[in-house]
């Protein structure tokens, strides 16, 4: 697995009920605040209309799954611990919470949509707290995280750059470096906020705009609404999506997707993640509770169309990011050496070209590049040549 996903968000929010559900890992949930006080790293998995169709054959991946020529593909997740306000400053388990979320490739922030719980996480009853502050105060505290990584060391490290000549974006990226900042997205950053030449002379107030765009560059949000199955979630997602209205939402119920993945695993139902429906598959062996609970998520299915959360993960890496879906195959043979049809996909950055795809590979695949093949079209194609979302693709590389 090569991307990650961080979940975040206040204490009681959701956040391991949707963990649960996306990875099916045995975690704590409670409705007390710090339930989770380690991190849980587990195996989500994003959607993708797997190329075997297309190739009228049936795939047998190394990793992930396929369902009725549905792929899906591994990434991590990591719940961390819940965030309260003053974190940043190593209130309630700030610090250890921000350091847990530095390999992310992106945050998804579970709110309740509910509005049921206070900003510490304890339950203040159905719409008595408003979600919007929630949204807030997280994108605050970690850009004031970063803002404070920087700040405490500029002077020494602006002095540091003037007197060694160094390039103050190039100083950025090595003290950011476990965030995955780069010269490149530093420099960026500075020229957007344009402090001035001298950096010993740059503001607490110029280091937090830099700080924030860094962070919106390196660890971008998309928000889970759960909880909106709930009677006033309705309204208070109107009105979110209408106070943020740039802010990527998704709706979601981390708990009836845990509930639908929970009953397939006991077969007592057929269900696919994401989908919108579900089999019941022998109703004369449900007692009266599980029907009753099966009733309520198939009408909410019919109402709602999806539980969300598959969507809320799937959107993060193919709407929000645009990286797209790649699989590794042969004009003569969709094979591996063991038999395995088509049985790798990989997640790739947006325009990324055959070349890219090649380094992914292996590097010395990357390094002895002559050309790449698009298998549908038995087409030669150049390293420069972008790929698209669900291409399938041949390297020829000189490496032994």
């Amino acid at each position: 697995m090569s991307f990650t996903i961080g979940l975040v968000g206040k204490p009681s929010a959701g956040k391991s009920t949707f963990f649960k559900a996306a990875t099916l890992a045995e975690v704590a949930i409670a409705s007390y605040p710090f339930t989770t006080i380690k991190p849980n790293v587990g195996t989500g998995y994003v959607r993708v209309e797997c190329a075997d169709k297309d190739f009228d054959t049936q795939c047998n991946p190394r990793f992930g799954f396929c369902l009725n020529h549905t792929r899906f593909v591994p990434v991590e997740i990591i719940d961390v611990a819940g965030l309260v306000p003053g974190a940043h400053e190593g209130k309630g388990l700030g610090n250890q919470f921000l350091s847990d979320l530095n390999q992310a490739d992106i945050l998804i922030h579970v709110i309740d949509s509910s509005g049921s719980t206070n900003e510490k996480g304890e339950s203040v009853g159905a719409g008595n707290h408003d979600p919007a502050k929630d949204i807030r105060f997280l994108e605050n505290e970690i850009d004031l995280w970063y803002t404070s990584i920087l700040w405490r060391n500029w002077g020494k490290l602006a002095r540091s750059a003037n007197m060694t000549k160094k390039k103050i974006e190039e100083a950025i990226a090595d003290q950011l470096s476990a965030m995955k900042v780069t010269e490149f997205i530093a420099n960026n950053a500075i020229l957007d906020v344009n402090p001035g030449e001298d950096p010993e002379k740059w503001t607490y107030d110029a280091i937090k705009k830099i700080a924030t765009i860094l962070r919106k560059n390196t660890k971008p949000l998309i928000i889970a609404l759960n909880k909106a199955d709930t009677s006033t979630a309705k309204d208070n997602i109107a009105k979110l999506k209408k106070e943020f209205p740039d802010t990527f939402f998704v709706a979601c119920s981390a708990e009836m997707e845990l509930a639908l993945r929970e009953a397939a695993k006991k077969e007592m139902i057929s269900y696919v993640p994401g989908d919108s429906s579900f089999e019941i598959k022998d109703a004369d062996a449900l007692n009266d509770k599980q029907k009753a609970g099966l009733t309520f998520m198939k009408k909410f299915l019919d109402e709602n169309k999806i539980t969300g959360v598959q969507q809320v993960l799937d959107s993060a890496v193919f709407e929000f990011l645009k990286y797209i879906a790649i699989f590794p195959g042969g004009v003569n043979k969709l094979a591996d050496s063991k038999g395995n049809v088509l049985p790798d996909c990989f997640l790739m950055p947006p325009n990324s070209n055959a070349k890219d795809f090649a380094y992914a590979l292996h590097t010395d695949f990357g390094k002895h590049f002559l050309y790449a093949m698009d298998v549908r079209e038995k087409r030669r194609i150049s390293g420069e040549q972008e790929l698209k979302h669900r291409d399938v693709v041949e390297i020829i590389s000189a490496a032994k």
